[in-house]
């Protein structure tokens, strides 16, 4: 049986990707990109500033 996803707004699941080493590069409306390198190149990922995000997105 799956753990179900926790509740969290966008701030919060930023602030914990730039805890293990992303950055924020820009931000347009309500929509956060963020980078992290690694060795194959460079991850990005676009993260919805809401509250809450909905449980589809963290899938």
């Amino acid at each position: 049986m799956s753990k179900k996803l926790p509740v969290i707004s966008g701030k919060k699941l930023i602030y914990c990707l730039t805890v293990i080493g992303y950055q924020v590069v820009r931000q347009r409306d309500s929509h956060v990109r963020l980078e992290k390198a690694i060795e194959a190149g460079v991850h990005k990922i676009t993260i919805p500033n809401h509250n809450p995000v909905a449980k589809g997105t963290l899938n």
